[in-house]
């Protein structure tokens, strides 16, 4: 069968790459780009090279500057962070450019000189929000560039614990189709009879991860006019005037936004006690005498501050479990696990009962990657640090069926 080719940015330790090849054989990652800012030591890189190379299509450099290095594809996939997405006139020639330094605007770039006919992108839950002072623009910019470039876009926020894994996740994923695709005829079609068969049924995301329906309430949105009817001059004057309520679930067709607040169905959990090592763990993960000190961090205070200004205030934070319960799904792991701090999970080892962190082992199978597989030579504090990154594989591998589908 014909092979899908794909390109893969922000790879991080290879998590896209990793649950796609997990799906079919026919997925075959023709070129990735990897690069930290600011460290002269590129463990990540290192790692997905050590998995899937070493290869000349594997890039260790800016994507401002590996950009123009990535080929045609049939599928353009990567997490980027969540930015400022907002847009501005440049120079007397008057063009657009996004804010500099924004990812973004190189994936735009690539997806406009390469035009693959799929996308697939993850990000951050709160992207369908910002800013705060501008409710939805940076998602809207988004939507509205897709739309520039010919796609069709679906979003859905996934939590991996509401589909059967052990932790409590949520990260926004965006499907995007060129309409050169059937599917994008496809769609289109679908659409034009019954917009909520795609929101619940026949959407890219609706057969893998299934919901209810819950709120039956639709919310549309237009990106290529204002609520006065009036059209939207550039992107620049999008960015400066929109802003809309996105809610988890949504689809846009030729600049129409549909979103609805969609349920999943209740799925058999797999809880943080299911991928604790249970035999045995090294001394240096346990907590030893410190557990007062732990307490204080995890627990519930009221605290007087004063601001530069001299106003007093109380800052106030509420409890976290301690220890983690393992008879559910984690809370979700962020960047700085096995640091000092309130936002580290602290578990009851199984053969002990004392009280530890989780191993860079336990932190890979809350991902869903194989054991050991950030195990490549970089320091430990930094295993962590990728999976706090990471995405969740099983996910994308359930994405990767679903691709093939539309695909055939």
């Amino acid at each position: 069968m014909k092979e899908i080719t794909v390109a893969e940015l922000f790879a991080g330790v290879g998590g896209f790459r990793l649950g796609l090849e997990k799906a079919s054989v026919r997925y075959r990652t023709v070129w990735a780009n990897q690069w930290e800012p600011g460290k002269k030591l590129q463990h990540a890189f290192d790692c997905y090279d050590k998995h899937y190379g070493p290869s000349l299509t594997n890039s260790n450099e800016d994507i401002a500057i590996a950009k123009t290095n990535c080929p045609k594809v049939d599928l353009l996939v990567g997490g980027f962070p969540c930015q400022d997405y907002s847009v501005a006139h440049s120079g007397d020639a008057k063009g657009i450019e996004g804010k500099k330094g924004v990812l973004w605007w190189y994936i735009n770039d690539i997806i406009g000189e390469r035009k693959p006919d799929y996308v697939l992108l993850e990000n951050v839950d709160r992207l369908l929000k910002s800013p705060s002072k501008q409710r939805g623009r940076d998602f809207g910019v988004i939507l509205r560039c897709l739309y520039d470039q010919g796609y069709y876009a679906e979003w859905r926020v996934i939590n991996a614990a509401e589909y059967g894994y052990p932790q409590r996740r949520r990260r926004t994923f965006i499907f995007a189709a060129r309409n050169t695709t059937k599917w994008y005829s496809s769609v289109a079609k679908t659409i034009n009879d019954n917009p909520r068969e795609v929101l619940y049924k026949t959407g890219f995301f609706a057969d893998q991860f299934k919901v209810t329906k819950g709120e039956d309430i639709v919310h549309e949105y237009s990106l290529k006019e204002k609520f006065n009817g009036e059209k939207y001059e550039d992107l620049v004057d999008f960015s400066n005037s929109f802003q809309a309520s996105f809610e988890n679930t949504g689809f846009m067709l030729n600049g129409k936004v549909c979103t609805t607040t969609t349920t999943p169905y209740k799925h058999k959990q797999t809880t943080l006690g299911d991928i604790l090592e249970s035999d045995g763990v090294d001394d240096k993960y346990f907590l030893g005498n410190d557990l007062e000190k732990w307490r204080y961090m995890k627990g519930a205070k009221k605290i007087e501050r004063t601001a530069a200004n001299g106003h007093s205030y109380v800052f106030s934070e509420g409890p976290i479990a301690f220890p983690d319960p393992s008879d559910r799904p984690s809370r979700t792991m962020l960047t700085s696990e096995s640091s000092t701090n309130r936002s580290t999970h602290i578990v009851e080892d199984p053969k002990t009962g004392n009280l530890r962190f989780l191993t860079p082992v336990e932190c890979e199978r809350l991902n869903g990657f194989p054991d050991g597989w950030t195990d490549t030579g970089m320091p430990e504090k930094f295993r962590y640090f990728c999976m706090g990154n990471a995405l969740v594989v099983p996910l994308i591998t359930r994405m990767g069926k679903q691709l093939l589908k539309i695909i055939k």
